[in-house]
């Protein structure tokens, strides 16, 4: 069996969790993915992976070769893809993880247009909130607004991504406003994957966190103003989101002495990844579209 194949199917098995999710993915039968793992294994004379009925663990061989062998993939494919050569003819396929709402409302816009603008390429675009490495996971892009940073991986701004504490006129006539962040364990939140279930605050002597309760939670924030609108609870929201309600009077900003701490909006590249033509091209375009405007203040890159 070629050994790349074994390399690959390891990468895969990290990656997924799971043989029979690996395997799934390649079309091929998990004793496949198997075999093919044993045989990377008794190659290297190390284990890679801890089985138990609970699921598969990297061993301490397997999380130590696991970057090794994805920068050996990550130059393999360069080297068959090439460089990219110019621009007009640029080819190859990314892989692009971005959060849920701002992507369904905005960015999927954006990365139509890049597509389009390089049929060359191919785009693999996975919706999700959760923090993810993208060296880890084979990625060669991932946009984020948390603040978690990688070792290896390159954090570049691409816009601010303010957020604001609110709540509906029904909510405050009912459970009050509150007039600090520490009031808050006393109220109903509505909270998301992004900041959880501890929110920071810059207050008069620095930055403040409080630990609240959450009453509902969800990973689209899209929910999370629905809820606030109906009066449900105190939320955090985008404040692109939030804006045409608090514009209305639907919702009101609460506690605006203490404004949430500021966040970016970044693309998390691996450094090995960085070099490549279509990475480099793509972080160049998202740049332009989003900077000095953000594309919520332009209506055309929003996706009806």
């Amino acid at each position: 069996m070629n050994t790349l194949d074994n390399i690959k199917a390891f990468i895969l098995v990290a990656r997924m969790g799971s043989f029979s999710a690996a395997a799934r993915e390649t079309g091929v039968a998990t004793s496949v993915i198997t075999k093919r793992i044993t045989r990377l294994e008794k190659q290297m004379g190390e284990k890679l992976f801890h089985r138990s009925t609970r699921g598969l663990k990297l061993t301490d061989a397997g999380d130590h070769i696991l970057p090794r062998y994805q920068r050996l993939i990550t130059e393999l494919e360069d080297i068959i893809q090439g460089d990219g050569g110019s621009q007009p003819g640029i080819s190859g396929h990314l892989r692009i993880k971005s959060p849920t709402t701002v992507t369904s409302m905005y960015l999927g816009r954006l990365l139509c247009e890049f597509q389009a603008e390089h049929p060359g390429l191919s785009l693999e675009i996975a919706v999700l909130d959760r923090t993810v490495n993208p060296m880890e996971e084979a990625y060669d892009l991932v946009v984020a607004a948390a603040p978690a940073s990688y070792a290896n991986v390159a954090d570049i701004p691409l816009c601010p991504y303010p957020l604001i504490l609110c709540a509906s006129p029904q909510y405050v006539k009912q459970k009050g406003v509150p007039g600090q962040p520490r009031d808050l364990v006393d109220h109903d939140c509505l909270t998301s994957i992004l900041l959880g279930q501890s929110w920071t605050f810059d207050g008069p002597r620095g930055p403040l966190t409080v630990a609240i309760h959450s009453r509902l939670h969800a990973n689209d924030s899209r929910i999370l103003l629905e809820a606030a609108r109906l009066g449900i609870g105190v939320a955090v929201l985008p404040h692109y989101l939030a804006d045409p309600d608090l514009q209305t009077g639907r919702l009101l900003s609460v506690m605006e002495d203490y404004p949430l701490q500021s966040l970016w909006l970044k693309a998390l590249v691996p450094n090995i990844k960085m070099h490549k033509a279509p990475v480099h091209l793509l972080v160049s375009f998202l740049q332009s579209r989003m900077q000095p405007i953000p594309p919520w203040e332009s209506r055309a890159d929003r996706l009806d």
